[in-house]
């Protein structure tokens, strides 16, 4: 198994940045790049605990589609999302959030598995892990950039 560590520091309350997270338009956003939609379960909005999100995005070429349920929810604390369907062997993407110093620190700690074995694993190796960093980073870009503008009004209707 992989795992993909990354800390973020936002300067906007640790409940504006865990919702702004939880955002699937900001995540549509995030993903131009790959043209990556919701096309089922929660398409538009906040996922909340128990509720899933497919995706369907163009990666490495292919259109693919990913399935991700919320597993874990404690606001303003943590999240995690598990892959209930998707190209992955596994896939478990753990959110959490704590202020220090009057910024919110936002990590990232995604473990996957790739499928087909010893191929898997260089796959995972040399081309997965840091394909999916980037894709990480990119997001976080977005989503710092957000919360730390007025432009979280445009994701969250009131702040919380």
């Amino acid at each position: 198994m992989t795992t993909i560590k990354l800390e973020t520091r936002i300067a906007a309350p640790a409940m504006r940045v865990f919702l702004l997270s939880l955002s699937i338009d900001l995540h549509m956003d995030s993903t131009a790049q790959t043209h990556e939609r919701a096309i089922a379960g929660v398409t538009h909005g906040l996922i909340g605990p128990g509720e899933s999100v497919t995706w369907q995005g163009r990666h490495f070429g292919v259109m693919l589609q990913h399935t991700s349920l919320i597993t874990r929810c404690d606001p303003p604390f943590c999240f995690e999302d598990v892959m209930t369907k998707g190209m992955f062997k596994s896939f478990k993407h753990r959110h959490t959030f704590a202020t220090e110093l009057g910024m919110t620190v936002m990590r990232d700690t995604l473990m996957f598995r790739a499928p087909l074995g010893p191929i898997g694993l260089l796959a995972e190796r040399f081309v997965l892990r840091s394909y999916l960093e980037r894709f990480l980073e990119e997001r976080n870009r977005l989503l710092k950039h957000t919360a730390e503008s007025d432009e979280w009004r445009s994701y969250l209707p009131e702040e919380k």
